[in-house]
């Protein structure tokens, strides 16, 4: 110990509150729902930073769920060929599922499993924040496990690694990027959900959970405008915090697995402070060097087959026949449970009026996509030409990304409450308050990676204004931008059941939508309704991506992506 340096004793220090900070929410989990211990919730700004450490300790449990979920089930689906079938149209399904919709049926299951515990409600949040994390983090991971280049598939052949050896050596670490990549955007997705797994209402259930998301909350039901802006702060504060301490050292560790070697915009990113912080400690290089060395013989047993690359098995017609069969079956029954779950509770009356409510929110999210896109596409670009304010810039929209837009929702409400305006207008523009940085995002990257060569012939040719857009700069940008507007619109639907229904106080604004209706029927406990609302909405947003999003994403990267 003597060989320990001040930057040991800070982070010795560190680990032990964080150890206590975890042993006092076990604690706490572990108590009754009535006993003393499930303290009433302080609006007093004091208790903010233990709410803040509170609520990041379950986004980093969902986070850490959310992982094993994805290697497990990318893993699956990228390896087997009939899994994959199964389970990448499933995933499909689950993106589309507003979020809010599974907290009606998972705090009833997770309240069952521990009746009058405080876990039941813990694990029903900590299970809303991994379902707005776990699904993107899937599809990237297998969409990485997919795209590992023949070559490397071959050296790996050369080497004689067994399919465990090559899981962990070569597969693990192409999806590396991708993985800390939509890490650092699913805690974007969780902190957004923050406020309603924290604040459970679910018919006569109502249990607030200490942390930030129930303080504003409970800031927002007593008006307390003051509470709402320091819970905006102390949010602030902690993702800058963890930001720095754990996701700026990943992805500029994760950047040594890209299998591109093209540099990246402007000069290189400088390394993270804390990176650099970290490297002095002994404490923490002997403690990684063993978790090191562990994983390095956990990843090189001789576990499995030797790797051969050969071509996928193919079934051979009656086989194929069979298997669809099999489905088609399924999916029939299925179909006739469906209809008669609708036959038994609704009418055909009330399935055309939630399928209107879902037309009318689409409206809504299609304007507001193209009203963000009207406003940022230019701004990213100009901001992409430049390779020093692309990076500052890209940093800056990642913050603004992160940072749930929910928060700012109640001065929305009290504007249109003060100036009496109508919610069913003014309360459309919250759908897209978060997810337009995804349309900025990706516009500045795709600007950013734009040959100079081909804005050179434009300046030798003179091409300028409208024709400058049309012909140079708009064919070259639009594979990135149709990536964003898919994230964009996808997040606008999710928000549309917290935007269409806004509460400050007493006063709740309702916009007419799909969105107010999950979450009145959420409010009130009515699950049929809810069942009905997140089918609806399902179809709408499933529809969407299959006959709009991706034939256009698809026909943009065949003919527009520069090679």
């Amino acid at each position: 110990m003597r060989h320990l340096n001040s930057v040991d004793a800070v982070l010795l220090v560190c680990v032990i509150g964080a150890a206590i900070l975890v042993g006092n929410s076990v604690r706490h989990m572990l108590a009754p729902l009535s006993s003393p211990a499930v303290a009433p919730l302080h609006l007093n700004i004091a208790w903010l930073p233990g709410y803040a450490l509170r609520t990041t300790l379950r986004m980093f449990a969902a986070l850490a769920l959310s992982l094993v979920f994805t290697f497990c089930y990318a893993t699956l689906a990228a390896k087997n060929r009939r899994a994959e079938h199964v389970l990448v149209p499933l995933l499909d399904v689950l993106q589309s599922v507003p979020i809010l919709g599974f907290l009606t049926f998972t705090v009833t299951f997770f309240l069952g499993l521990f009746p009058g515990r405080v876990l039941g409600a813990e694990l029903a949040a900590i299970f809303t924040i991994f379902t707005s994390q776990a699904w993107n983090m899937a599809m990237g991971m297998y969409q990485s496990l997919k795209s590992v280049p023949e070559e490397l598939e071959e050296a790996a052949c050369c080497f004689g690694l067994t399919s465990w050896q090559k899981f962990w050596r070569l597969e693990v670490p192409c999806a590396i990027p991708s993985l800390v990549w939509n890490s650092m955007m699913s805690m974007a997705g969780g902190w957004f959900m923050v406020v309603y797994s924290e604040t459970i209402t679910v018919g006569n259930t109502h249990i607030v959970l200490p942390g930030i998301g129930a303080y504003v909350g409970v800031a927002i039901s007593q008006r307390n405008i003051g509470a709402v802006f320091a819970a905006i702060i102390a949010m602030l504060l902690a993702i800058l915090a963890y930001d720095q301490i754990v996701f700026r050292p990943l992805a500029s560790w994760a950047t040594r697995f890209r299998l591109d070697v093209t540099p990246s915009i402007g000069a290189a990113a400088p390394e993270p402070w804390t990176l650099k912080l970290l490297r002095h400690t002994r404490l923490l290089s002997v403690c990684a060097g063993m978790l090191l060395a562990a994983g390095r013989k956990v990843g090189m047993l001789p576990l499995g087959r030797r790797f051969v690359p050969t071509a996928q098995p193919r079934l051979s017609d009656a086989g194929r026949w069979l298997w669809c069969g099999i489905w088609g079956c399924i999916f029939l029954v299925a179909l006739e449970q469906a209809w008669s779950y609708a036959s038994a509770f609704y009418t055909s009356e009330q399935i055309f009026h939630v399928f209107l409510l879902g037309g009318i929110t689409l409206l809504r999210v299609v304007s507001m996509v193209c009203m963000a896109s009207m406003i940022w596409v230019p701004i990213g670009v100009w901001l992409g030409l430049d390779p020093v304010r692309a990076r500052r810039a890209q940093l800056v929209v990642q913050y603004c990304a992160a940072f749930p837009a929910n928060l700012f929702f109640p001065i929305f409400v009290i504007v249109i409450i003060h100036f009496q305006l109508v919610p069913d207008i003014w309360l459309t523009p919250l759908m897209i308050l978060g997810a337009q940085w995804y349309i900025l995002f990706n516009v500045i990257g795709g600007a950013s990676s734009f040959p100079g060569s081909l804005l050179e012939v434009g300046r030798n040719f003179h091409v300028s204004g409208v024709l400058w857009w049309r012909k140079i700069m708009l064919p070259g940008i639009v594979p990135y931008y149709l990536t964003g507007v898919m994230a964009a619109s996808g997040g606008a639907w999710n928000t549309a059941v917290a935007s269409e229904m806004a509460q400050w106080g007493d006063v709740t604004l309702k916009a007419h939508g799909i969105g107010s209706y999950i979450a009145q029927a959420t409010v009130e406990g009515s699950v049929s309704r809810v069942v009905l609302g997140v089918v609806v909405m399902s179809l709408f947003v499933m529809t969407m991506n299959w006959v709009v999003w991706r034939p256009l994403s698809a026909y943009a990267y065949r003919r527009l992506k520069f090679s």
